[in-house]
C-alpha cells in the first residue's frame, strides 16, 4: 500500500502560495500542488479562473453564514468532496459539464441519505 503513495509524483505534495484580492483585500493561500490542480479543474468546468472561483466560494460561504476562519482548510475539503462526488457519480467525470448546471439540492440530499 505505501509504495503506491510514496513513489507517486513528489510534485503533488509540494506547496505553493498564491495571492488574490477579495473585496479589495489581498490575501494569500498556500496549498499543495495537488489541491491547486484540483481547484483549477473545478474552476475550468464553470469557465472561471482560480481567483474568480475562490472569490465566489468566499462570498457564497459568507452569505450562507459560514465562519471561514481557515479558508485554506475549506478549500482542501472542497477538493476532496469534488473528487469523492465524482467517484460516486454525483458529479460527472466529463469536464465539459459545468458544476453550476448540476442539481446541488439533489446531490446534497443524496449525501445526507447515504450517511444514514
Amino acid at each position: 500500500m505505501c509504495k503506491l503513495f510514496i513513489n507517486g509524483d513528489t510534485a503533488h505534495w509540494k506547496s505553493s502560495t498564491r495571492s488574490l484580492r477579495i473585496d479589495g483585500m489581498v490575501t494569500s493561500v498556500r496549498l499543495e500542488n495537488y489541491f491547486w490542480n484540483t481547484l483549477e479543474e473545478i474552476a475550468a468546468r464553470d469557465h472561471m479562473n482560480i481567483p474568480q472561483m475562490l472569490t465566489r466560494l468566499y462570498h457564497e460561504s459568507i452569505d450562507a453564514g459560514h465562519d471561514l476562519g481557515n479558508f485554506t482548510s475549506f478549500l482542501r475539503v472542497c477538493c476532496m468532496r469534488y473528487l469523492a462526488l465524482q467517484l460516486t457519480g454525483e458529479i460527472p467525470a466529463n469536464r465539459e459539464i459545468a458544476i453550476n448546471t448540476l442539481d446541488a439540492d439533489s446531490i446534497l440530499a443524496s449525501e445526507i441519505q447515504k450517511r444514514h
